[in-house]
């Protein structure tokens, strides 16, 4: 794998060099259909919470240069109960970047989805879904290239390559798996290696995100970005940059047991950077929402889990979240870190977008 510094005056020759470095063509043929997953955590922007608008056309202006057709480009995003992907596409600036190079993006809860037997055994989803894990046609056969940005998250402490997948093979209702997520992250390796020839993944770590992940987090500049072929292995170098060791990360070490990947940092190959000494000292935190939902899937309110999350009732869930996100944090404290990123040159560069 490849790990690069950059700068907003060199961002986008970064993200093209980062790609070649990682020898991105070898794994990605052009004569296959690409999806493009996008990331979006948030239907509002909010600095490292979803792909940045560099990112998005760091990749797009790289494989455009390199020959892929803009036909079998298929930049994709999937909602949840609490996000709205083509408001999400922009605020987040991608439509602008879409447009700029001729792209349409596709909202996931638009096209076809349809049950999917896969063949190797699963941890966790076939118990979670039993009467059928239902996937986006789409997906069957095609190529991914994944945009996570270098974050922490309240469920599975970090979050990257593997998870981005979270938002795509499965449906809105997908927040059931909540409750499983680092079996359910070593299913989505699984299925993906069943599903698509060839998977890529450029990680943003220009504005990363330490806390209380995947939204009501701090930004931190740190101004890398990461490229591999292995999920596994751009999850782990990623943790181990946070501070964190990715094989005490129960998704990546049962990756690495398993031989879907590789977890352990000693022994990957990383190309460019020196990293050995890098440790941006995160830590993750739990927002409201997320620790409310974990004390109804595994803790103290665990006998309400059945009544509330898994009933007609279960709409108080995503209003609750909408209202304490939307409504009460990003008026007060989002504003207020956004308004301080907006003066920094990676917050110039966004208003450019």
């Amino acid at each position: 794998m490849a790990v690069l510094k950059t700068s907003p005056h060199t961002i986008l020759d970064t993200y093209r060099k980062v790609m070649r470095l990682a020898e991105y063509e070898k794994f990605i043929s052009k004569d296959a259909d690409t999806l493009i997953k996008l990331n979006l955590s948030w239907t509002k922007y909010f600095p490292a919470c979803s792909s940045q608008p560099w990112q998005v056309e760091g990749v797009i202006k790289t494989l455009v240069e390199d020959g892929f057709s803009r036909e079998k480009l298929l930049p994709v995003e999937n909602k949840t109960v609490v996000t709205n992907p083509v408001k999400g596409a922009h605020n987040n600036k991608w439509m602008s970047v879409l447009e700029k190079y001729g792209l349409n993006f596709t909202p996931l809860p638009d096209v076809e989805w349809v049950k999917y037997d896969f063949k190797h055994r699963l941890l966790k989803l076939n118990q979670i879904f039993p009467e059928g894990i239902e996937i986006p046609k789409m997906f069957i056969g095609k190529n991914v290239i994944h945009l996570p940005t270098l974050k922490t998250h309240g469920h599975s402490q970090t979050t990257g390559a593997i998870k981005n997948a979270f938002g795509g093979l499965l449906k809105e209702v997908r927040h059931y798996a909540h409750k499983y997520i680092h079996e359910v992250l070593v299913d989505l390796v699984i299925m993906q290696k069943e599903l698509h020839p060839g998977i890529f993944a450029v990680m943003d770590g220009t504005v990363c995100g330490d806390g209380a992940g995947p939204r009501t987090m701090v930004p931190r500049i740190k101004n890398f970005i990461l490229a591999s072929a292995d999920s596994v292995a751009i999850d782990a170098v990623a943790a181990k940059m946070m501070g964190y060791n990715p094989m005490e990360i129960p998704y990546i070490r049962m990756c690495d047991e398993m031989g879907l990947g590789v977890g352990n940092p000693d022994n990957i190959e990383i190309l460019g950077e020196e990293i050995c000494d890098v440790n941006f000292g995160f830590t993750t935190k739990k927002s409201f929402v997320i620790w409310g939902d974990q004390m109804l899937r595994k803790g103290f309110l665990r006998f309400l889990e059945k009544p509330l999350l898994h009933s007609p009732l279960m709409a108080w869930a995503p209003f609750a979240s909408n209202l304490y996100h939307d409504f009460l944090w990003y008026p007060t404290i989002g504003k207020k870190i956004i308004r301080e990123f907006m003066k920094t040159d990676w917050g110039k560069l966004f208003k450019e977008y």
